[in-house]
């Protein structure tokens, strides 16, 4: 039983748990999606009909084992390994003890205290019964990073024809707002909103939702959404914010994802601008942390780039007023499942890898004024740490 593709997969994850620090497997366990994460690793079809608990074990070395229910034998055909079937629960528990004896340490889909959630698929009934064996359960966050957010060579080159798509459409954004205003066109949020969903359609793209167009007062909103009534009007004296992402439409392509900010005048505020300079010194500040470190070697953790974008911002007087972490991880989904540059909403203790990449987008939002953000897509190689899509905002686009 298995595919070759399965049985390559289950001999790389065999070799990232050999290497890791003194684990001897692997246990992957899952009921109704419980954990998207295990699908997505053990490349497992998501369309299947499944509605009883599972377990697949891996071993440092040896051969896997799958654990499933009699009336489901087959969910787990391809993947390579030993079939063990149980009915109740407790032939389940007998059979879960004995695939796992004489094991000491083992990964799951677990964060000690939640401190990362996109990790704890894992319920923490499933976590106890583990432990009742005599087992400690360690988090399989870096496994998960190796295997989810690490990107191959076709997949940066998409990621390039994404970020270079977007810098082009974020252009005819802005020169479609500018030809609106110059004639006369009523032009709303909602109407640059499907402009630019038109030009990522165009461009071959796709996108999981909506690009965010957010007027003054909305784009102190982080996540405001224009909808068709009653979105705002573009008109003249106003700050543009726009966010958007997609990724090309072919298998496997990842996500790019940038924000840009312009004023429909010739001449943009003083405060305006200066709020969207503590934005940019934030923004490179964490940059360049980034890449003097990765330069030297070492790969920080998501928390650590967070505090020094956050530090800056802070020293400013602005701290708070910016309310979301630094960044997120990109991959096939916008939000990938690698290390968050983060120290807010979560303190992500995930160090960065080489082939990965994320944001750094910070923001500051001024309630009933405006808001700030700049965003920028940064991949990390062995030794450089490259953002695409040049060139970066420096400055406010004047669009008039």
């Amino acid at each position: 039983m298995g595919t070759v593709m399965h049985h390559e997969r289950i001999a790389a994850i065999q070799k990232a748990v050999r290497e890791s620090d003194l684990l001897d497997g692997w246990l992957f366990y899952d009921f109704r999606r419980s954990d998207l994460l295990a699908y997505r690793v053990l490349l497992l079809d998501l369309s299947q009909h499944v509605t009883r608990r599972w377990y697949y074990w891996i071993p440092a070395s040896g051969e896997p084992v799958k654990l499933v229910h009699r009336i489901e034998p087959h969910v787990l055909d391809d993947l390579p390994g030993h079939d063990r079937h149980y009915v109740s629960w407790e032939q389940q528990r007998v059979l879960l003890s004995s695939l796992l004896e004489g094991r000491r340490r083992i990964a799951m889909q677990y964060s000690p205290l939640n401190a990362v959630p996109y990790l704890s698929r894992v319920d923490a009934g499933t976590i106890d019964l583990i432990r009742s064996f005599g087992i400690e359960v360690v988090t399989s966050a870096d496994l998960v990073q190796q295997f989810e957010a690490v990107w191959t060579d076709q997949q940066l080159e998409s990621h390039c024809y994404a970020t270079a798509a977007l810098r082009k459409i974020v252009d005819e954004a802005f020169a479609h707002v500018a030809l609106s205003i110059g004639k006369g066109r009523e032009l709303t949020e909602y109407g640059l909103q499907q402009f630019i969903l038109s030009r990522i359609r165009d461009a071959g793209m796709t996108t999981s939702s909506a690009p965010i167009v957010a007027v003054d007062a909305h784009s102190a909103d982080p996540h405001y959404g224009p909808v068709e009534s009653g979105s705002s009007p573009i008109t003249r004296d106003s700050l543009v914010l726009i966010d958007l992402w997609a990724k090309r439409t072919e298998p496997g392509s990842v996500y790019g994802d940038i924000t840009w900010t312009g004023y429909t005048e010739k001449r943009v505020p003083l405060k305006h601008c200066t709020v969207f300079e503590q934005v940019r010194r934030g923004r490179d500040a964490a940059l360049l942390f980034v890449r003097e470190q990765v330069a030297s070697g070492r790969f920080p953790f998501g928390w650590e780039v967070d505090d020094v974008c956050r530090n800056v911002i802070r020293e400013a007087g602005y701290g708070d007023f910016f309310m979301h972490r630094t960044g997120h991880s990109i991959g096939e989904e916008v939000h990938g499942n690698g290390a968050n540059i983060d120290n807010l909403e979560t303190q992500d203790s995930r160090r960065l890898m080489p082939r990965t990449c994320f944001s750094i987008e910070p923001g500051i939002y001024l309630p009933g004024e405006f808001g700030i953000r700049s965003e920028l897509d940064v991949y990390v190689s062995d030794r450089e740490a490259l953002v695409y899509g040049q060139p970066l905002q420096t400055e406010i686009i004047a669009i008039l």
